[in-house]
């Protein structure tokens, strides 16, 4: 009995000996978690106060002046809690041109948006393959996008002028055009199709297509990159089983690439939603060309009435909100999936 009496006091002292240390360890865990904590705070803290100055004030000044009658004149004595009221939303959307303006935007992003993503596309398919060259070629592709705005526009400007542009001077005396396109200039131009007279907005479609063309080489670097990721086994079987060309990207390529379309589509929508550069120095809105974006800077420059500007600008980003959240419930969950 005594001895095992004595090994059972024994292992008690032992334990009453460890119970300070593992205390001590414990304290010493939580000290090193709550430094860690602190540092972690340290570091980000200056993210922290970059983007709510950069991005969070901005927002709530905005959403704070839409509410309040505020010009150039009074800008200056207005603070962020004033007479707040709905009158420069309710001008604003009772306003003439505001509904014209929202559907050229829409026609101006969806058509851009898809233009350039099939523009992309093309060119990703044409330059998959290995040859010589190719390279040079791909980078040449990328001039569009990384051009400066300004000299691309003054190059489209130039190119497209009625009395000594390039194309008009072709169109004139190749392709046998009676007389000269304003293409920035003009709202709507009649053109014959099979003998039928189709109205077509000139400076509209000009000024989509430049933005297709400046947008593409961003989809066709994601696209490019998306095929190189597909696996050369599965259309090889394709082939091996007798399937065209045509079948083969309908049935194994495109799949693969509907997810990268997917989020190009969304990418591209938003940029060209609130795109203002690119039409205001082709047309600067005029001929039918005004999207929400030029009217919001018209009416902050022009007009002086920086509440029914950024009231405009709070409608604008709220029916894009919309529309990205109808898409991303409608299509999102099908190209995760898939």
């Amino acid at each position: 009995m005594s001895p095992a009496g004595g090994d059972t006091n024994t292992a008690t002292r032992e334990a009453t000996k460890q119970e300070p240390r593992r205390g001590r360890g414990t304290r010493s865990a939580s000290a090193r978690v709550r430094q860690d904590a602190r540092t972690g705070l340290s570091l980000i803290s200056p993210t922290f106060v970059i983007v709510v100055v950069v991005v969070v004030l901005p927002i709530f000044w905005t959403v704070s002046l839409a509410f309040q009658n505020v010009r150039l004149l009074n800008l200056r004595t207005t603070g962020v809690i004033g007479d707040y009221s709905l009158d420069n939303f309710s001008n604003v959307l009772g306003s003439a041109g505001f509904v014209d303006a929202l559907i050229t935007t829409l026609l101006y992003s969806v058509f851009g948006t898809a233009l350039a993503i099939g523009l992309g596309l093309m060119a990703a398919l044409a330059l998959r393959q290995p040859f010589k060259g190719r390279g040079l070629i791909r980078g040449a592709l990328l001039l569009p996008y990384v051009a400066p705005v300004v000299a691309a526009t003054f190059v489209w400007s130039t190119m497209l002028n009625p009395q000594f542009g390039l194309i008009n001077h072709w169109g004139t005396t190749l392709l046998g055009w009676d007389e000269p396109i304003a293409f920035l200039s003009s709202r709507s131009d009649t053109m014959s199709i099979f003998g039928f007279d189709l109205s077509v907005p000139t400076a509209l479609v000009t000024v989509i297509a430049f933005e297709a063309w400046r947008s593409f080489p961003f989809a066709f670097l994601f696209l490019t990159a998306r095929l190189q990721a597909v696996p050369d086994t599965l259309e090889e079987a394709g082939q091996v089983d007798g399937a065209t060309a045509t079948q083969r990207f309908r049935h194994i390529i495109l799949p693969q690439l509907l997810p990268t379309i997917a989020v190009l589509s969304v990418l591209r929508f938003i940029w060209t939603f609130n795109n203002f550069d690119d039409i205001y120095l082709l047309t600067g809105g005029g001929a039918g060309t005004q999207v929400v974006t030029v009217r919001v800077f018209d009416y902050l420059i022009a007009r002086g009435d920086i509440g029914a500007a950024a009231a405009q600008a709070l409608v604008l980003a709220v029916i894009l909100a919309v529309l990205v959240t109808t898409y991303l419930r409608l299509f999102g969950r099908s190209e995760e999936a898939a």
